[in-house]
């Protein structure tokens, strides 16, 4: 578990991915590992979801994920599809429970201190705070990290490029979530040089923001 926090954490940017058609994952994987990501979250929001995961699964150096997982039938699906890290837009005791219990990292979603107490409870340290943009950006992580200082977060839901580097640069980020290095139409047309150069860029841009905190 600890294992693939680490590599979240480092590679620092979980990509959003919504599939349409199963075939194109293993391409998808290659087009971000040739960016720089080596990571990504595909959502079961979509038929193709876990199939395409469990593609995704088979790529040697790669870290695959799974969003959208709202229930524990999908919890059980994910991890046996080969996710090595989950994660829900809310939290729910039960599902992360069964991800963990089929040998995967759960990254719980949270909005509200509430919530935030209550997966502090049942002993995450890393956590989803959705929808991040919406709760009010880093400002917003801000102000969750003073009562919590030993939690790390993940921002997702209206995060996008240009708000990269504000987020990472803050140190309880472990990583950001978002999906403007994948684009829907363009994994379904096959415009993978597109995706590779977003990926790039996206990298390049964590790194500078990174090192300019630390």
């Amino acid at each position: 578990m600890t294992e693939t926090v680490d590599a979240v954490t480092q590679i620092g940017i979980v990509p959003v991915v919504v599939i349409d058609d199963a075939a194109r994952a293993v391409d998808l994987v290659h087009a971000l590992m040739e960016g720089g990501i080596a990571c990504a979250e595909f959502t079961l929001r979509t038929p193709a979801g876990l199939v395409a995961l469990e593609a995704a699964a088979g790529v040697p150096g790669f870290t695959p994920g799974a969003g959208t997982v709202l229930t524990r039938e999908d919890a059980r699906a994910a991890t046996s599809a080969g996710a090595a890290f989950a994660v829900s837009p809310g939290y729910d005791a039960d599902v992360a429970r069964a991800v963990i219990d089929g040998g995967a990292t759960m990254v719980p979603g949270v909005a509200t201190p509430t919530e935030v107490q209550r997966a502090i409870a049942d002993g995450f340290t890393h956590v989803k705070v959705f929808p991040a943009g919406l709760l009010g950006g880093p400002a917003y992580l801000d102000a969750l990290a003073g009562p919590f200082p030993g939690l790390r977060f993940l921002p997702s839901g209206g995060v996008g490029e240009a708000d990269l580097s504000a987020y990472a640069s803050r140190p309880h980020v472990f990583a950001v979530s978002g999906s403007w290095m994948v684009p829907r139409d363009a994994i379904a047309s096959g415009d993978f040089e597109l995706i590779a150069r977003r990926s790039r860029a996206a990298a390049d841009a964590l790194q500078l923001a990174r090192g300019g905190a630390r």
